[in-house]
């Protein structure tokens, strides 16, 4: 029988004794190391033998267990393999929360010069690791959690910067001032409550992921003239609009200007978002309209062949979706702007402003004013206004549109005044 079997029977019924520990410390077969260093009621001292062992499951199963000693400790943090190191990370942290107060202060006095060395190694992930266990605690060294808030990595730092309650806001401030890692300011944006004041750092660093994740941290405190420096770099800088618009503390002045240069889309986001009056709703509507700018495919349509027939037909009674389609086929952007505009009656100059939109609700909406079917608006949505294909209003059932005729005449509100 082996005797990895006699140790499971063994430590079933209680503890493992103090001899057979040391006995089973040398045994030849690993798995049996790996038991022992891994069970709960092995002494320390045997603990401490183990830490030279050559296998290295059996090393890192001493790493994380609580009984592991001081000195023992000291020695696996230095240890050639970097899974035992992170083993030994991910165990101080764990263990730190549950203990009591005077406990605490105890592990304090003892594990310092280790926790010192974790966040010193070499290796960026073993301190990460480190940083992560760390970033609740409140028991955890002050000066380690600021040595990791200035890593010069980001998996490093980022972890405390964003979570640990060991760090004021003058720490932050500094770490800001001195030069955050790359790429963990938005760690300190997404501080739960950040003050003020911090934020006006963040927003005048001018890194605009951490302007952005500031933005969208609904906690976050922000000065109006610090939400005014925001909207001014804003826009131009496409990434921060929408976390602008979803801003839910923005003044109407702020709605004004954001209003200027955000897509229609996005406009219509922060006209649903924010309890606004009907007329500051319709101010916004004509703020869309009067900077949608023509493109050359949408252009005022001259007195050419696609306009007169479109135009012909419409007279006739013969202007339909099959005349539609065909146009659609032929690529004619003449006839079918003309068309568009007269089977929905909107004017001409608002059926150009809406396919240059490419806003897949509002074109849809348009196309069913039309009386045409969801199909040819979809095709109208992709093959004519170029819609991105995640934008795409698709058919419900297939065949039907997905947007009920109030939704579809508040789309069109926007461009139509109505």
């Amino acid at each position: 029988m082996k005797i990895s079997r006699l140790f499971r029977r063994a430590r079933k019924p209680g503890p493992v004794g103090y001899e057979e520990s040391k006995r089973l410390a040398t045994n030849r077969d690993e798995e049996v190391r790996a038991e022992l260093a891994a069970s709960p009621s092995v002494k320390p001292e045997v603990l401490y033998y183990l830490t030279d062992d050559g296998s290295e499951v059996v090393r890192r199963n001493v790493a994380g267990n609580a009984n592991t000693p001081v000195l023992a400790q000291k020695r696996l943090a230095t240890d050639e393999a970097p899974e035992v190191r992170a083993e030994l990370a991910r165990k101080i942290g764990k263990v730190i929360p549950d203990l009591t107060g005077e406990e605490a202060e105890q592990l304090r006095e003892q594990t310092i010069e280790v926790l010192e060395m974790l966040a010193a190694d070499q290796l960026p992930s073993i301190r990460a690791i480190l940083s992560e266990s760390l970033k609740d605690s409140l028991q955890a060294p002050r000066h380690v959690i600021l040595r990791l808030a200035h890593d010069v990595e980001e998996i490093v730092a980022s972890p405390v910067l964003e979570y640990s309650p060991l760090l004021s806001e003058v720490d932050l401030l500094e770490v800001i001032a001195s030069g955050v890692a790359v790429g963990a300011l938005p760690a300190i944006a997404r501080r739960k409550d950040i003050s003020e004041t911090l934020s006006e750092a963040v927003a005048a660093s001018l890194d605009m992921p951490a302007v952005a994740a500031l933005l969208a941290n609904p906690s976050a405190h922000i000065r109006e003239e610090t939400l005014d420096q925001i909207i001014e770099q804003a826009e131009y800088v496409k990434p921060l609009h929408e976390p602008l618009v979803m801003r839910l503390d923005l003044s109407v002045r702020a709605l004004r200007r954001i209003a200027g240069f955000v897509g229609a889309s996005l406009v219509e986001k922060l006209v649903e978002r924010h309890n606004l009056s009907a007329e500051i709703e319709n101010e916004l509507k004509r703020s869309v309209r009067s900077r949608i700018e023509e493109t050359d495919d949408f252009s005022e349509p001259k007195e050419d062949k696609g306009q007169m027939r479109a135009q012909d037909m419409f007279a006739g009674g013969r202007l339909d979706e099959s005349a539609m389609l065909s146009a659609l086929e032929a690529r004619d952007i003449s006839f079918l702007q003309t068309g568009l505009s007269l089977l929905s009656r909107v004017e001409p100059g608002t059926v150009r402003a809406i396919l240059k939109s490419r806003n897949g609700k509002v074109i849809a909406a348009l196309c069913r004013r039309a009386d045409l079917s969801m199909r040819t608006a979809l095709r109208v949505q992709s093959e004519i206004a170029h819609v991105p294909h995640g934008k795409l209003v698709n058919a419900r059932n297939g065949v039907e549109y997905p947007l009920t005729d109030k939704e579809m005449d508040w789309q069109l509100s926007f461009y139509t005044g109505d």
